[in-house]
């Protein structure tokens, strides 16, 4: 998914401070996905109290989604680097194409992780046998060694489902995506450690999940409420739980079931600049991305650089679209200032 706001915000993020004791709430913001009578997405990262849980550099949680009414999800070719983007559904069906060859349908329960590399170029669209549209999309920063990668795609369905026991009972069951939770991995590589679960719990239930105490986590919740640590999330928020917990307990109070997504990682150390769909490392790369962009796609004019490449310098390449005529995104003007990079253990040690 790409981030389609017109003027998107400098982002610097980096794995901020946090406190063992407490549980940080982080309420989302709505964005509208493509214009103002488009699909709404709730975003929760970044966000102002928090920029990175681990990698995870980018959330966008929507729906359930009448697509008769918003039209659903529209996202015409456009660009990423340096990141993951993982898309987990509910509800619906979405088509997915890449400059790298890959088309594959994303469904519920299955995990569809495009790997941006040096960079790619993809588009996202709602099937039209979809009616409601639920789930949400995610992105993981690459590391230093890793993001220049070339552009991949791996689809995966986690099966076993890994029961969750509650005194003495079966209380829910995980989908583990990404990493290891519940004595069950998921074998599709990441590039830093990570985790990522769907949980269900069943109404009037309790658990206790083992966690990596190395690890900071992120509990999105989607439906029903949780309670966690004796902390009331409601549906649609994102808890924050720093490094050092060993467990975590987990409460569906409510008579209805809760469904959850678990994040995790170890706190991301270096630097990085995100702007639009680029994550890069400092200002100059991402002004370099975003001329490369606008170059392959025949908008040099809105670029303003006055640079031009060769036929030999394609860094995203083309998606072949074969049942929609919408053309490719511009990238939005570059703000009027420079990019900072932000982050690593220099923001965690001096806010």
């Amino acid at each position: 998914m790409s981030n389609l706001e017109l003027e998107p915000q400098e982002t610097r993020c980096g794995a901020d401070g946090g406190d063992v004791a407490g549980v940080e709430l982080i309420v989302p913001r709505d964005v509208p996905l493509g214009g103002p009578r488009a699909m709404p997405v709730r975003r929760t990262l970044p966000s102002k109290e928090r920029s990175l849980i681990g990698a995870w550099c980018f959330l966008d949680h929507y729906g359930p989604d009448d697509v008769s009414r918003t039209g659903g999800m529209r996202v015409p070719p456009h660009p990423h680097t340096g990141l993951q983007t993982v898309s987990w559904l509910f509800t619906g069906e979405i088509e997915h194409r890449d400059s790298a060859g890959h088309h594959a349908l994303v469904r519920p329960g299955e995990l569809n992780l495009m790997t941006a590399g040096r960079g790619i170029n993809h588009s996202e669209y709602s099937t039209p046998r979809t009616t409601i549209l639920h789930g949400a999309q995610l992105w993981t920063a690459l590391p230093d060694a890793s993001r220049h990668t070339g552009p991949g795609f791996d689809r995966y369905v986690p099966e076993p489902v890994a029961l969750i026991d509650g005194a003495g009972e079966t209380a829910g069951e995980a989908r583990v995506f990404l990493g290891s939770l519940l004595g069950t991995s998921s074998p599709v590589q990441t590039y830093s450690p990570l985790l990522g679960a769907e949980l269900t719990l069943r109404p009037r239930s309790a658990v206790v999940l083992e966690l990596d105490p190395a690890f900071e986590h992120g509990v999105l919740v989607d439906s029903g409420g949780a309670t966690l640590e004796g902390t009331e999330v409601p549906r649609n928020l994102l808890a924050y739980l720093s490094p050092g917990r060993p467990a975590l307990p987990l409460v569906n109070d409510h008579d209805e079931p809760l469904r959850v997504l678990l994040l995790g990682g170890q706190p991301f150390d270096e630097e990085i600049t995100m702007w639009w769909n680029f994550v890069g490392r400092d200002h100059d790369e991402i002004v370099a991305y975003r001329a490369a962009w606008q170059r392959e796609i025949g908008a040099e004019e809105a670029d303003g650089t006055g640079e031009h490449g060769t036929d030999d310098d394609v860094r995203f390449g083309a998606v072949v679209e074969l049942t929609r005529g919408e053309g490719a995104l511009p990238a939005p003007a570059l703000p009027h200032v420079r990019l900072r990079p932000r982050g690593g253990s220099r923001e965690r040690n001096h806010g």
